[in-house]
């Protein structure tokens, strides 16, 4: 079993920049791909970046691409996303999550098997 939460959200106005954190604990975190999902009221939850377990792939959404960074620190069990150059359309709440597909960068929400409780993120215009 794993436990994910996440911290670092917050209202932060257009062009901004926040830091959202996911601590693991449970299970070995080194050896899971990681990922941020986020959700918009009366929308999907969509895929924002994954991470493999080393840390040394990674894949984003195109929507947030050269804006946001998806990094981890096995040592201390902790996932980042640092978002900067923030838009109102970022608003969301996000998730961190784990998957147990190993062996590749997954974008499909289903193929997580642990998830956070969400922080919220608001980006005012």
């Amino acid at each position: 079993q794993v436990q994910l939460v996440e911290s670092g959200g917050g209202l932060v106005q257009a062009g901004g920049s926040l830091r959202l954190s996911c601590e693991a604990s449970g299970r070995i975190f080194s050896s899971y791909v990681m990922g941020w999902f986020r959700q918009a009221p009366g929308k999907e939850r969509d895929f924002v970046a994954a991470i493999s377990s080393s840390g040394g792939g990674t894949k984003y959404a195109n929507s947030v691409k050269g804006r946001f960074t998806i990094s981890r620190d096995n040592a201390r069990s902790t996932m980042y996303l640092q978002m900067n150059s923030l838009k109102p359309e970022d608003t969301a709440v996000y998730y961190c999550a784990v998957s147990e597909i190993s062996y590749y960068l997954s974008i499909q929400a289903h193929e997580y098997a642990y998830w956070g409780q969400g922080t919220q993120v608001t980006v005012s215009s």
